[in-house]
């Protein structure tokens, strides 16, 4: 079961909008074979939000369309705690609203297509996918389009 909190900072998005987004992570926690007690939260920022953030913890001062801060990273030396009851937090996924219609309109597909997309791209990065190298790349961009695309939600 998959516990997601989902917060809209820009009181842009309808609930059919938020309810969307919360059944696409669930169906692609359930394609992922996500079986733990997890959870997550997802906020929808502005531009200039997602920017301070950029800026802060990733040392580049530009607007970006999705960023997600990982909670299971095990750092060297750290002592894992196992328990059955606690949930694993698997950690912070925030997204540009500015940023998702912008590139819905450059690329062409419906708002949903894409903010679809950056929650399915930030969830894949919590759960250890990454795109640093071409392998990697292919890897989960392949993996996010099956995901998008079995769930219903094709390019246009």
């Amino acid at each position: 079961m998959l516990t997601i909190d989902l917060y809209d900072e820009t009181e842009q998005l309808d609930v059919a909008i938020l309810n969307e987004i919360e059944n696409l992570l669930q169906y692609a926690a359930k394609e992922e074979t996500i079986t733990q007690e997890s959870e997550l939260s997802v906020t929808f920022v502005t531009n200039e939000r997602i920017q301070e953030i950029n800026s802060e913890f990733r040392g580049i001062d530009r607007a970006t369309d999705v960023i997600s801060f990982a909670l299971e990273d095990e750092v060297e030396g750290e002592m894992e705690i196992i328990d059955d009851d606690t949930p694993v937090l698997l950690g912070d996924i925030i997204i540009s609203v500015e940023k998702a219609k912008e590139q819905a309109d450059e690329y062409g597909h419906t708002f949903m297509r894409e903010v679809g997309f950056l929650a399915v791209h930030g969830f894949l990065h919590l759960l250890g996918y990454d795109h640093m190298n071409d392998e990697d790349e292919k890897k989960m961009f392949t993996r996010q389009d099956s995901i998008l695309n079995s769930f219903g939600l094709k390019r246009s």
